[in-house]
């Protein structure tokens, strides 16, 4: 059988591709892997993602790894400080040097007679590079670093003054004294309004419908507390265990009792702001958690807002001239800049073209299993995270399994591990997801098949996944590990 130019190869240098290089040094370290990183920088979003006040939206105890405590005492993190942390965990576990640069993963084929992958990647100068590798693992996130959605704004092109996209932020932007109109409602919009409002003359953030959002403080104070009366290991897995039990009650409550988890959120914001409190801009016509809450750290959006700094609009865009954005409403923006944060766009497997014998992978046909491979497509991972919870916490359950699922190849002598599903075993599919987000929603008719039950099932609790990974083993009767038949060598 060929041997692999490696053993691993991982797609992208970011959360995922970092857990999944310190999770095989971990259980396989005898596996030989490298990671392929399109941009000359590990970090993925943490280093793309430029633009004012880019931080966390889950705090660091359950965004960093179960391996490496988050020391900092912010728990909700800005972007440099997460990118710090990501460089050392590389560089702490021998990561960086494994890492190839200027190296994006165009397709992958599968080769079932050899049981390996072969992979095109072209680097930077335009060439192409072909490796082969035993197991694939796409660490590459879940949106388009390359082309964010176009909400399609109507007459954006007669605007006069600076259009801006959050994923493209130009560091040479000078924003002071301006008047800026962030476009959006979500987590980035959330974000970049109170930022910007430190210094522009006023920010206005218009949204075609509020977002349900919730203050935090910045600084976990019982967290703090722990650190300093418990040994590092005991103090990180109890606040990681707090925070993870927290974001599971009220998830839950927001299912279970959609009233009293909105009441609670109406108080809160009453609360924050006082007098500058209006419905209309603040309680979405949805129930919370339909959507992803937006978190407000040390409430500096509702703070943005009483000063006059920042104020919400809800509305919808009729149009731009020369100095501004014509409502529907019949209002009027004045504005110097325009911030187009209208949301991303999902892609699967980092928009790497995947086949196996030459034949394209319909991944839409394909049954998630156990959230991180799919029915009949051998060794091959992808990290989605969770939806209601911190990205990381998915990306360590999975990096976790793709590493015993190698070790136990290599201790059994096998090259091929294969979720098997026959057409007549197929279970009935379900919404991979009950998220009304928009970027969820676009992105429905690109997803595998999910099932309401696991092992087939895209999970969106991190209780039940853990639970999974911990009781069934990696050899489950579905996951079949075989070898190719051997063939014969050409007579001489």
């Amino acid at each position: 059988m060929t041997e692999p130019d490696f053993d691993v190869l991982i797609v992208g240098a970011g959360i995922s591709g970092i857990s999944m290089a310190a999770h095989l040094g971990m259980i396989c370290p005898e596996a030989s892997y490298a990671v392929f990183e399109r941009r000359q920088a590990i970090g993925g979003t943490w280093d793309l993602f430029r633009y004012p006040g880019v931080r966390s939206d889950s705090d660091m105890h359950t965004l960093g790894f179960s391996f490496a405590p988050w020391r900092d005492e912010n728990a909700i993190a800005d972007g440099p400080a997460i990118l710090a942390y990501l460089e050392q965990v590389a560089e702490e576990r021998g990561i960086i040097g494994n890492i190839y640069f200027d190296r994006e993963v165009l397709s992958a084929d599968w080769d079932a007679a050899k049981a390996l992958w072969r992979v095109t990647a072209r680097l930077s100068d335009g060439r192409t590079q072909i490796v082969t590798c035993r197991w694939l693992y796409f660490a590459s996130g879940y949106y388009d670093y390359d082309t964010p959605h176009d909400a399609e704004l109507p007459g954006l092109g007669a605007f006069g003054g600076a259009v801006v996209h959050p994923q493209f932020w130009p560091d040479d932007l000078d924003y002071a004294g301006k008047r800026v109109v962030v476009i959006g409602s979500g987590a980035t919009a959330v974000t970049i309004v109170p930022a910007m409002a430190e210094t522009a003359a006023h920010v206005t953030m218009l949204q075609r419908t509020p977002t349900w959002m919730t203050a935090a403080p910045r600084q976990d104070q019982f967290g703090m507390l722990l650190q300093r009366i418990l040994p590092e290991r005991w103090a990180s897995w109890l606040i990681r265990q707090k925070n993870i039990a927290l974001n599971a009650y009220f998830f839950g409550l927001s299912r279970r009792n959609p009233a009293r988890a909105a009441s609670m959120l109406r108080k809160m914001l009453k609360q924050q702001l006082g007098p500058a409190y209006d419905p209309k801009h603040f309680e979405p016509p949805y129930t919370p958690w339909q959507q992803r809450l937006c978190l407000v750290p040390d409430g500096d959006l509702f703070a943005a807002v009483k000063s006059g700094k920042a104020k919400l609009v809800t509305d919808t865009v009729a149009g731009f001239d020369e100095g501004g954005v014509r409502l529907t409403s019949g209002a009027y923006l004045p504005a110097d800049i325009v911030v187009t944060a209208t949301g991303l766009r999902l892609v699967l497997a980092g928009k790497a073209a995947v086949s196996m014998g030459g034949q394209p992978v319909d991944f839409t046909q394909r049954y998630f299993y156990r959230g991180t491979m799919f029915s009949n497509v051998p060794n091959l991972s992808v990290v989605f995270g969770y939806l209601n919870a911190s990205w990381t916490l998915r990306a360590d359950n999975n990096a976790r399994f793709a590493a015993e699922a190698v070790a136990h190849m290599r201790r059994t002598g096998t090259s091929v591990a294969t979720p098997e599903l026959l057409p007549e075993d197929e279970p009935e599919p379900v919404a991979p997801f009950d998220y009304t987000s928009g970027y969820l929603q676009r992105a429905r008719s690109q997803m595998p098949k999910s099932a309401a039950e696991l092992p087939w099932r895209l999970n969106h609790d991190y209780y039940e996944d853990a639970r999974d990974f911990r009781s069934r083993p990696v050899a489950d009767g579905i996951l079949r590990f075989t070898s190719p038949a051997p063939t014969e060598e050409p007579a001489q």
